[in-house]
């Protein structure tokens, strides 16, 4: 859980960006120091953040000073020249230390509001993550279309059980026309009507330059800040095809709840769409327990039973899937794409991307994956797919049970 420690502004601190790291470095290793010697908590202190353990819960605590977006935007051109404009830094540290606690304090305020929106927006986020999509959505962007169902539930009431809130999102998802409309969520009432017919003006003029998926706040009114990273149009595509075909099924459980079907049914993800499919070991698999179908067999080593304190700082951020698909995505990320779902998943899929299967001109710099064949007389390279699929094993060795190749679905 990150909590985000905003300091005071004084003239003290530097104005220069390197500066400011270490300043905001010598804050976390002196809170740390503090939190140690005068509370007797477990801390892990490192240059950006603080790791705390109170209560059987790690916060993670950062801190942030108001004016290093600012500081970060300052660009010096080869001559000398000082300009400013955004850069990705001042973009992240802006989203991560003043949008997001703003976002967080009207989430909050939204479910002291409408107690069902919690359930609506974790049933939201755990089906788009079933579907092995959560990578193209942040919890931010899940999280504000779910309010969008109680703050703008026209022609219905707001939702008052997360069912009904769920069916509604998979309505939205799949019928609202993300290309030719942003999804305006006005949190706390703060933008007018005038306000909103300029936002889709705007939003109109600059469609080529916005993401595919443009969510809008009252903080947020122009860049989609939480849709910058994802999803691609593939993907948006897909989740809305997957929405349209789940809502009739969820509808008529729902309607039947004592009839034969599985309410787990529309979030078990097909796997008939994928190219390779890597099986994964489940007891090296840290969340298994919260997969849509947990083993039969729970593996729960290294947990601590006993109540009260602990003397231990956790293994934070080990999750051996995750730095699998880190390699994956590193070493193969240029011929395919790798879906997974983080809660538990047992099967890694696998897309080729389709200019993968081009031949390029040979280059001995660029044979990483491919192999030399000659056509009409030139050699070229084209993907080696049977090393590629050998080199998934290989970097898995452990932690992968078996490389399933469809090879019914592509050629080479």
């Amino acid at each position: 859980m990150t909590v985000v420690c905003h300091l005071e502004g004084s003239g003290q601190w530097p104005q220069d960006a390197e500066a400011v790291q270490r300043v905001r470095a010598a804050f976390q290793l002196r809170l740390a120091e503090v939190l140690t010697q005068q509370h007797r908590l477990q801390c892990r202190a490192t240059a950006t953040h603080t790791d705390v353990l109170k209560g059987g819960f790690v916060f993670r605590i950062r801190v942030a000073y108001q004016r290093e977006p600012q500081i970060l935007k300052v660009v010096r051109s080869p001559e000398g020249m000082i300009s400013m404009r955004d850069t990705p830094a001042s973009l992240r540290l802006e989203r991560d230390t003043r949008l997001l606690p703003l976002l967080t304090s009207a989430l909050h305020g939204l479910q002291q509001q409408y107690p069902a929106f919690s359930g609506v927006a974790r049933l939201a986020k755990r089906w788009v993550r079933a579907q092995l999509l959560g990578e193209g959505f942040t919890d931010e962007s899940l999280d504000l279309v779910a309010a969008s169902l109680f703050l703008h539930p026209e022609p219905f009431t707001p939702p008052s059980v997360p069912q009904v809130g769920f069916l509604r999102f998979l309505y939205l998802i799949s019928t609202f026309d993300w290309k030719n409309n942003p999804l305006i969520v006005n949190l706390n009432s703060e933008l007018t009507a005038e306000e909103q017919v300029e936002i889709r003006s705007s939003f109109l003029a600059a469609r080529t330059q916005l993401p595919v998926m443009v969510i809008v706040t009252p903080q947020d009114r122009r860049s989609s800040v939480w849709t910058q990273d994802g999803p691609s149009a593939q993907i948006l595509q897909q989740l809305v095809s997957l929405a349209a075909e789940a809502l009739p099924i969820l509808e008529k459980q729902l309607m039947d709840p004592r009839g034969p079907g599985d309410i787990r049914t529309v979030f078990r993800p097909p796997f008939d769409i994928y190219d390779v499919l890597i099986h994964l070991t489940p007891r090296h698999i840290p969340r298994h327990r919260q997969a849509v179908d947990p083993p039969a067999a729970s593996f729960c080593r290294g947990l601590v039973t006993e109540p009260g304190p602990s003397s231990l700082m956790p293994v934070l951020g080990y999750d051996p899937p995750q730095l699998y698909l880190a390699q994956l995505r590193e070493a193969f990320g240029d011929l395919a794409l790798f879906f997974y779902d983080q809660h538990g998943g047992e099967v890694i899929g696998v897309l080729w991307k389709p200019s993968s299967f081009q031949p390029q001109p040979f280059k001995a710099s660029s044979l990483k994956g491919r192999m030399v064949v000659s056509r009409g007389g030139e050699l070229v390279t084209v993907p080696n797919i049977e090393a590629i699929l050998e080199d998934f094993a290989v970097l898995g060795e452990g932690l992968v049970q078996a490389v399933e190749a469809r090879s019914e679905r592509w050629t080479v």
